[in-house]
């Protein structure tokens, strides 16, 4: 009876390890599901450290999609470190579309790091992308602010090294500044804005892109600033400026003009003494000359003392009435 026992444990136990180390289960839904698999191929797997099922399920599904993919190609991305079900789903895409893409290169846009299910659904589908306002100056001074819808499509074979959709905002947004900066007149860039569109996709601006532009649409344009008028009135304030600036230069050449004339009165009245003692010494005047030339001195100095007091009583008495 115990030897029964033991025996049924032994026989769970190696149908539990059989059925934990070969996926059964998976194998008979292949099977089922028309998929040419081997149950040593998915016990293969297992020793390489792939999951069973991110093999079979997208093995299965290209299968009914009529795909004609296999389990190593599927397993050599999987190992790679790519996204399987989203190639197989880009594929299926692209086959319902008629698009004409290959595993490998469905493989390596993912790989990439592109969302290759994505661009295939973009390329069915194009994606309107809007530009920030974007500011442009006409020739005229007057700021227009202008917003464009770019309606772009993938382009499968610059996928791989394009460059994505900052480069095209860029790009647009380049154009539409030139494109206003040459118009004579904002005005005129109003009544036509649909000129700019022509121009800016005259200039093939997806060149290098991973991308096709298939129209450019503006969408907004507002009147900014007057950037004409307020150059010339910076230009006008540093002129007034610059002007304050030599003027008070020859103001201060004059105040200091003026000190050194002074310094010369002051230099000639200090020679007059010297020179009055030096005529005494010599004869050429007398005691009474001098003594007159000191009386008129004074009379001068008394007449100009009344004068200045007459004319302070004078404003005092008008500052009270």
């Amino acid at each position: 009876m115990t030897t029964t026992i033991i025996i049924a444990a032994l026989i769970i136990v190696l149908v539990v390890v059989f059925f934990t180390i070969i996926p059964v289960g998976m194998w008979i839904s292949a099977v089922a599901s028309g998929v040419k698999i081997s149950i040593f191929t998915l016990v293969g797997m297992k020793l390489r450290r792939v999951k069973p099922a991110k093999i079979v399920d997208p093995m299965i599904k290209a299968t009914k999609a009529g795909l004609k993919v296999t389990t190593n190609q599927l397993e050599a991305h999987y190992l790679a470190g790519g996204n399987v079900d989203n190639v197989v789903n880009a594929l299926i895409a692209a086959e319902r579309a008629s698009m004409d893409l290959s595993f490998e290169q469905a493989s390596a846009i993912d790989l990439a790091g592109r969302d290759v299910f994505e661009a295939v659904t973009m390329s069915v589908t194009p994606k309107v992308i809007e530009t920030p306002q974007i500011a442009a100056v006409a020739k005229d001074g007057i700021e227009l602010l202008v917003k464009a819808r770019v309606t772009v499509r993938t382009n499968i074979d610059h996928l791989i090294g394009g460059a994505g959709e900052a480069t095209v905002l860029a790009r647009v947004g380049e154009g539409i500044v030139t494109t206003v900066g040459s118009a004579q007149t904002h005005s005129s860039v109003l009544e036509n804005p649909d000129d700019i569109s022509k121009v800016v996709l005259e200039k093939g601006l997806d060149s290098g892109t991973a991308y096709d532009i298939m129209s450019i649409d503006i969408a907004d344009i507002d009147i900014g600033r007057n950037i004409g008028a307020n150059l010339q009135s910076l230009q006008a304030e540093a002129n007034t400026k610059i002007a304050q600036a030599k003027a008070e230069e020859r103001r201060a050449m004059a105040v200091a003009l003026e000190q050194e004339m002074k310094a010369e009165v002051v230099k000639a009245e200090a020679d007059i003494p010297r020179a009055m003692a030096e005529a005494l010494r010599s004869g050429k005047l007398g005691v009474l000359d001098y003594y007159n030339l000191k009386n008129v001195q004074a009379d001068t100095k008394m007449k100009n003392d009344i004068g200045t007091g007459v004319m302070q009583y004078v404003e005092n008495k008008k500052d009270k009435q």
